[in-house]
């Protein structure tokens, strides 16, 4: 059999009607048409699975702000309650300390803060003075119920309005926080007073021998 087929050289099939260049051509054109629906399928499922990260990365980035946001008014809340602790362990503090304050006051009106109490003193004023007290209140200014205790009350002829004539303690406060409130006279316009304008210009009428006729 060998024998019979020796010296000849096999041959691939092709049609009866075609050159072997165009059967090659036919089988490359049918292997990209079937090719080709394969890829789009592969396209499709890459580019949906690319929108389910997309998706995936919006829902944890907007977690992720959410949680920040939350620490951040978290980090505001405890640092509001820790300053506002501090503050009203300072003012139980130094609210002790305004006995002696007022003592130190009156020793200083009555010219007693000599030699080393005047030392003392001074030392005391400054320690709670850098703790934030501060002492408010003065004579001639408006009476203002939320600061001011009214002790004493009269009539006067020379104010407008509800006036401190005078201060009997001192009030303090930290920052916005009032400790104590000034305890004060206060002196009101006398019932039935003109004010102060009208007196001025009818005493200005008198002296120009009356108002103008018109």
């Amino acid at each position: 059999m060998s024998d019979e087929n020796a010296g000849f050289e096999e041959k691939p099939d092709v049609p009866a009607d075609g050159t072997p260049e165009e059967t090659e051509a036919a089988d490359s054109a049918a292997q990209a048409e079937g090719a080709a629906p394969a890829g789009d399928a592969t396209d499709v499922a890459l580019l949906a699975q690319l929108d389910q990260a997309r998706t995936a990365l919006s829902e944890r980035t907007g977690d992720l702000q959410r949680l920040q946001a939350e620490y951040q008014n978290y980090r505001r809340r405890v640092e509001r309650d820790r300053i506002t602790v501090k503050e009203i362990a300072t003012a139980n503090l130094l609210s002790e300390l305004l006995p002696v304050l007022d003592d130190l006051g009156r020793a200083r009106e009555h010219g007693e803060l000599v030699g080393g109490f005047k030392s003392v003193a001074e030392s005391v004023e400054s320690v709670v003075a850098k703790l934030g007290l501060q002492q408010f209140g003065k004579e001639g200014e408006p009476f203002d119920p939320t600061i001011h205790e009214a002790l004493m009350h009269s009539y006067a002829p020379d104010v407008t309005e509800t006036t401190c004539v005078a201060i009997l303690q001192p009030g303090y406060r930290i920052g916005e926080r009032t400790i104590r409130p000034a305890r004060v006279a206060v002196a009101e316009p006398q019932p039935g007073a003109a004010p102060a304008g009208k007196d001025e210009e009818k005493k200005a009428d008198e002296e120009s021998g009356g108002p103008e006729a018109g």
